[in-house]
């Protein structure tokens, strides 16, 4: 099982529920050597047909333990541990490899209670697979039943930076004496206003996440995407994910509506299948 460490999450689609490798034991997850893999993309307890996967790989169920894992056999000459410490930063490679990994998972998240598994989960072989299901049945039981008929919504808040008004009297003031002088009274002013702004919005992005997970079943915070992964030079003050009842979607998405304004932007993505919420403790 091979493993190339784990990213934070975010990055699929509209940045939601990415990560790297194993989610259930430290080590597990990443197969190493020569030959071919087996790679996981979820577990459910319905055998269904699923779209090809990575590398236009079948997609095939193994069936154990009252549980499913839907997977692909893979080469480890791509998929093993040390070509994929170089394939991951090909971000060709990971967009195209993360799209596939996806459908699969969306497909059968569409039709039946899904965990879904990182990308690029490998394991050596399909008896590897099977004992996972073994040893991990009642984590993923467990699992399972936390997320039936719920879905994942994420919620990430931007720091809108408000044109820069100044006061006439101050202008008139500030032009009256030293150019220095007044320039550095306008900077001092502007930063303080800025950090005055910036202190507010993190506090509104606290309360806005407080509420949302309060609507939700379960909520957490990832840490804030670089401005090269969400597209946006604003500064991220939330990244949320909340697991959210299917019937209190319309709910959960009136309370986020409320939120937008005064310096604060929001952007809701989803629904997901809840990849923030099947991560298992190791054991």
């Amino acid at each position: 099982m091979t493993d190339a460490g784990s990213g934070s999450g975010e990055g699929f689609a509209e940045g939601e529920g990415f990560a790297v490798g194993g989610n259930f034991a430290e080590g597990e997850g990443f197969a190493a050597g020569e030959g071919e893999g087996t790679y996981l993309y979820a577990v459910a307890r319905d055998p269904l047909p699923a779209p090809a996967g990575v590398a236009g790989a079948p997609v095939r169920t193994i069936a154990h333990a009252g549980l499913v894992a839907y997977v692909s056999t893979v080469p480890l000459e791509r998929f093993g541990e040390e070509p994929l410490r170089r394939l991951l930063e090909d971000m060709d490679w990971l967009a195209e490899t993360a799209r596939a990994h996806h459908l699969v998972v969306d497909t059968v998240a569409a039709l039946t209670t899904t965990a879904p598994v990182r990308l690029v989960t490998v394991y050596a072989d399909d008896a590897q697979v099977a004992d996972l299901l073994e040893r991990r049945e009642n984590d993923f039981l467990r699992l399972l039943e936390h997320v039936t008929g719920r879905r994942e919504w994420g919620v990430k808040a931007y720091a809108v930076q408000p044109a820069e008004q100044e006061h006439p009297q101050q202008s008139a003031e500030a032009h009256a004496g030293r150019p220095g002088t007044a320039y550095l009274q306008r900077r001092r002013t502007s930063l303080r206003g800025r950090e005055q702004a910036r202190r507010q919005a993190l506090q509104r992005a606290d309360h806005i996440h407080r509420a949302l997970a309060a609507v939700a079943a379960a909520g957490l915070r990832h840490r804030a995407q670089d401005p090269r992964l969400s597209g946006r030079d604003a500064p991220m003050l939330l990244n949320g994910a909340y697991l959210v009842d299917q019937e209190r979607d319309a709910e959960f998405a009136d309370l986020v509506a409320t939120f937008g304004g005064d310096g604060v932007e929001l952007r809701m993505t989803g629904p997901w299948a809840p990849y923030s919420f099947t991560v298992m403790e190791a054991t």
